[in-house]
């Protein structure tokens, strides 16, 4: 029943900030339109990863199947798994200063959507986010994801990069080994006409991230808007891990500070 709630919440929140992200600041740094051929030419290798990969994300996550792409898990190379490890010491040292949110803030740090109640939330960096779109600084994340505990608010657990829409499967597993790691990307989100919002939530919600329209043609058809690409490509880093395989979870229902 909690793990259900949980879901329901978190749908909801998907759902109001995307649709503040579509119309806000933020629009401009995630909501990027791809040229149809490229999207076409750099799907073939990425996917969602079957079985294996689903039953690593949380709930949350697993429950925006069709809603989302990943890297594919490339052969280990040498080195990989050192050049790792070096992104996550550059970015537990960059989140010393942000154990205190409101060094964030003073940094030019935006708390996401600070009216919803959230599992973890998002503080964003317009200026970082724009410099990751061509180019990977691990001192630089997009985001800082915090986690409230019941002895503080806002303690920091992980990092969050982002790399533009464009970004080859190359380039990604340059800046992140992805034989180690996997970046997703959301994709297929048809918003609701204003007469149908309430569709974007119940047990079987039609619209969004976790929304049964997943193509434009099904989208067109009940007069909402396609697009089929929200946000950049992301990946989360939660180097307060002790086990290296948590590091970069996918898992967000739960809490990766101890």
């Amino acid at each position: 029943m909690h793990q259900a709630s949980g879901i329901t919440e978190f749908r909801k929140i998907s759902v109001l900030y995307t649709a503040k992200v579509l119309v806000l600041a933020f629009g401009a740094l995630f909501l990027r339109a791809p040229a149809q051929a490229w999207q076409e030419d750099n799907m073939a290798g990425m996917d969602m990863g079957g079985k294996s990969a689903m039953k690593d994300m949380g709930p949350s996550m697993a429950a925006m199947a069709g809603h989302m792409i990943m890297t594919a898990l490339r052969p280990v190379q040498p080195g990989d798994e050192e050049k790792a490890k070096a992104v996550v010491a550059q970015a537990k040292a960059t989140m010393e200063r942000y154990q205190n949110y409101k060094n964030a803030l003073a940094d030019g740090y935006v708390w996401a959507h600070p009216k919803a109640k959230q599992n973890q939330y998002h503080f964003m960096n317009d200026a970082n986010g724009r410099e990751a779109e061509s180019h990977f600084d691990p001192t630089k994340p997009t985001a800082l994801l915090y986690r409230n505990t019941p002895h503080k608010q806002f303690k920091l657990e992980g990092v969050m990069y982002t790399a533009g829409q464009r970004t080859s499967e190359e380039e990604l597993n340059k800046r992140i080994p992805t034989s180690i790691a996997r970046w997703h990307e959301h994709t297929n989100f048809c918003a609701a006409p204003e007469d149908k919002t309430k569709e974007y939530f119940g047990a079987h919600p039609k619209f969004g991230m976790f929304g049964s329209i997943k193509t434009k043609e099904a989208c067109d058809a009940e007069h909402g808007a396609f697009y089929p690409y929200m946000f950049t490509w992301m990946i989360h880093v939660f180097p307060y891990e002790k086990d290296f395989k948590d590091v970069f979870s996918m898992n967000d229902d739960v809490a990766h500070v101890h």
